[in-house]
């Protein structure tokens, strides 16, 4: 055993080490160590390991369906923050991992129905990877509840009379652990079947020989245990219980059938019905059957001796009054009102079904009789007398199950819609004849993930779930379809069927003002050719061929400006789903790098220098100057200028200067220039006065010489 655990743990670390090379992947190991703790037992990955079905688990032990246990891991990288336990409804981490000093983390883990759970499994991921995107590696740990169950019964009169069932309560400490088949034994001294009744386990014993008898009760258990051996075993410790079995006081008769039916043709007309020879029987006479032995008991059935046949039997005529179980007690044979005989049968309505109902996987039972064709489903038939019908149903197979629920008044099969199914309506038999009752196929319509829509803008179709965010686009676009990879939806194990989609389309200005807005709100996408269903598709409402934004909006695409914005909306129909289904949004955005305009300023105080002249203008001067100017956007902002400019135009230098023409000591005078500036503009957005700073040169007309400028003004963008 100690071999089995040192080759475990060096595969691990194995495993481990080619994880940290490759890198995260489906099934990486992501922990270097991890335990349960239930009380003051723990159980360790890698110790207590058992494998099931080719699987690894997890073992350990545990004494309530709720139980609450300490979680420990330690990662496999150490320093590394501790991964994801992902959430499931079989367990809830009632608090986040606390880290320890020695790089352990510790939790509160509360299960959920351990007995019932079929498969339990911790699932671990990565808590980011190195760009903080949730990674997609898991790690998968199965574990394997063990529990110990035992049965126990209370006799306080160890006797029991040939003919007569009796019911002895069994304790046990869970309930649910116990498989029950509701099966009797057969040719047994002491037959007997285990049953739950009334929130309870009870043991129904009905002897067949005199004398004492031993019954020793084997039963299986849901959750299993380990053995002496060490092996898994599902049965539970045997029962044993003695009894003395002794003759009744009235001898009984037993009856050849042990169920008649109870109808209006059992009353009027009666059936042939074979009894243990009494010996006291007088030939065609009726014997009245009630259910006490005292006088005055209610008519349950009558008996009419017709013949004697072999093997000291009785051919009778039986009418039945009124319903009898076996377990209420004994049947009485009287003739007139003094009890001759005993006897025991069952006496129970014809099967009917009332109502009939359905439980989707991950849902709840519901009245609705729709299914769909590949989808396993469980069916709960309610009525009388249930378990003598032989049900099945016309074109689906029933599935094997452990269900428990099997009784008089309900009884549930859990059955698998053939992928293939051609009929529309799956009829219920009882044996060869159908009932009034049916299901419903009905074509898959589940909401599928969006990635099966494209988006084609002009550089080729996008899946639109993989358009996130505002998308950049530096050309005119001259229209943006919308097409639909119809392959994609259904897959040979997994039906979504058709998908019902609104379209909402906005256009916005750089404003953000909205012009235009359309929206298709029935837009039928059906499944493509490589759906086994495909042909059960397809309809006049399915939408064929490729959608073009331009057809539905009145502002077409291409006529759009710089920074303008369509938004594409694409969702399921919310009317055509059970459940809430998916949304997109796309954002397209028509990107420009350069803006050109014309820019009237007032450059005031500026320092000029003129070619061969001595000194610097005058800063008390306002000039004019006129430009086309290009302005240039952030490459990676929507609508936002950089601060500096560039443009090329005229000037015309001290066009407000009120002093002298003439003056000596201003070298520059009024003139008029040819230039080209760049300015430095604090960005506002939208606004139309400024106060540039100013840098360039250009050429004079009136002197003819060239200079050089420097200097503050104001703007005014036009």
């Amino acid at each position: 055993m100690m071999k089995k655990r040192w080759l475990l743990s060096l595969l691990l670390l194995l495993a481990a080490g080619v994880a940290h090379a490759q890198g995260a992947a489906p099934g990486t190991p992501l922990l270097r160590s991890l335990s349960l703790t239930f009380d003051t037992v723990r159980y360790s990955l890698g110790e207590q390991m058992l494998t099931v079905a080719g699987e690894p688990r997890l073992y350990f032990y545990y004494h309530n369906d709720d139980q609450v246990a300490e979680l420990r891991l330690v990662p496999l990288r150490p320093g590394r923050r501790a991964p994801r336990l992902l959430p499931s409804p079989d367990y809830v981490l009632q608090d986040s991992l606390v880290a320890s000093a020695s790089g352990e983390y510790r939790g509160m883990l509360h299960f959920r129905n351990l007995t019932g759970v079929p498969f339990v499994r911790l699932a671990f991921a990565p808590a980011t990877d190195s760009a903080g995107r949730l990674a997609r590696a898991q790690q998968l740990i199965s574990l394997l509840p063990l529990t110990r169950t035992t049965l126990d019964a209370r006799v306080s009169n160890s006797e029991l009379f040939i003919g007569e069932e009796k019911v002895l309560e069994v304790s046990t400490n869970n309930l649910a652990n116990v498989r029950i088949s509701n099966d009797w034994t057969k040719n047994q001294d002491i037959d007997y079947k285990l049953a739950r009744e009334k929130n309870g386990l009870f043991l129904h014993l009905v002897p067949n020989a005199l004398g004492p008898h031993s019954v020793v009760v084997r039963a299986l258990a849901e959750r299993p245990h380990l053995d002496g051996a060490g092996r898994l075993t599902y049965q539970l410790p045997p029962l044993r219980l003695d009894f003395v079995v002794k003759a009744s006081r009235l001898r009984f008769l037993t009856a050849e059938r042990k169920d008649v039916t109870y109808d209006e043709a059992g009353r009027s007309q009666g059936i042939e019905f074979v009894l243990d020879d009494g010996h006291n029987f007088d030939l065609h006479r009726t014997y009245r059957v009630e259910a006490q032995q005292e006088p005055g008991g209610a008519l349950i059935a009558e008996i009419y001796t017709r013949n004697y046949i072999s093997n000291d039997r009785v051919l009778c005529q039986l009418r039945v009054y009124n319903p009898h179980r076996q377990s209420e007690g004994y049947l009485y044979i009287k003739d007139g009102d003094v009890a001759k005989y005993i006897t025991n049968f069952d006496i129970t309505p014809r099967p009917r079904i009332a109502a009939i109902s359905v439980l989707h996987r991950g849902g709840d039972w519901t009245s609705s009789t729709t299914i769909s064709p590949s989808e396993t489903v469980d069916v709960r038939l309610e009525g009388e007398s249930l378990l003598k019908g032989r049900y099945h149903f016309d074109g689906v197979s029933v599935v094997p199950s452990d269900s428990s629920t099997r009784s008089e008044k309900a009884v549930i099969y859990r059955l698998q819609v053939p992928l293939a199914i051609v009929r529309k309506r799956v009829a219920v038999f009882d044996g060869g004849t159908p009932t009034d009752f049916s299901l419903s196929v009905k074509e898959a319509q589940r909401p599928h993930p969006l990635n099966f829509v494209q988006v084609n803008y002009g550089n080729g179709p996008h899946p639109i779930t993989q358009l996130n965010g505002p998308v950049l686009y530096d050309r005119t676009i001259s229209d943006v379809v919308v097409s639909f990879n119809t392959n994609a939806i259904d897959q040979s194990s997994d039906l979504y069927g058709r998908q019902y989609l609104a379209l909402d389309v906005r256009i916005l200005d750089d404003k953000g003002n909205l012009i235009d807005q359309q929206r298709v709100d029935n837009l039928t996408i059906c499944p493509g050719e490589s759906s086994p269903r495909s042909a059960y598709y397809q309809g006049n409402d399915c939408q064929v061929g490729n959608l073009n934004l331009n057809t539905i909006l009145t502002r077409k695409t291409y006529d759009l400006d710089a920074w303008y914005r369509i938004v594409i909306v694409i969702k399921h129909n919310p009317l055509q789903y059970t459940t809430k289904g998916y949304s997109q949004q796309v954002e397209l955005v028509l990107r420009r790098h350069v803006n050109f305009d014309i820019n009237v300023s007032f450059p005031a105080g500026l320092l000029t220098k003129i070619k061969n002249v001595d000194g610097y203008g005058s800063f008390s001067g306002i000039s004019l100057a006129t430009l086309a100017q290009l302005s240039f956007y952030a490459p990676d902002r929507i609508n936002k200028l950089r601060p500096y400019r560039i443009g090329a135009g005229f000037v015309a230098l001290n066009a407000f200067n009120l002093s002298s023409n003439n003056d000596p000591n201003n070298p520059v005078q009024r003139d008029l220039g040819i230039v080209i500036l760049g300015s430095v503009t604090p960005i506002r957005t939208g606004a139309r006065l400024t106060f540039p700073l100013y840098l360039g040169g250009g050429y004079l007309l009136s002197q003819g010489k060239p200079f050089l400028l420097f200097g503050p003004g104001i703007g005014v963008t036009l």
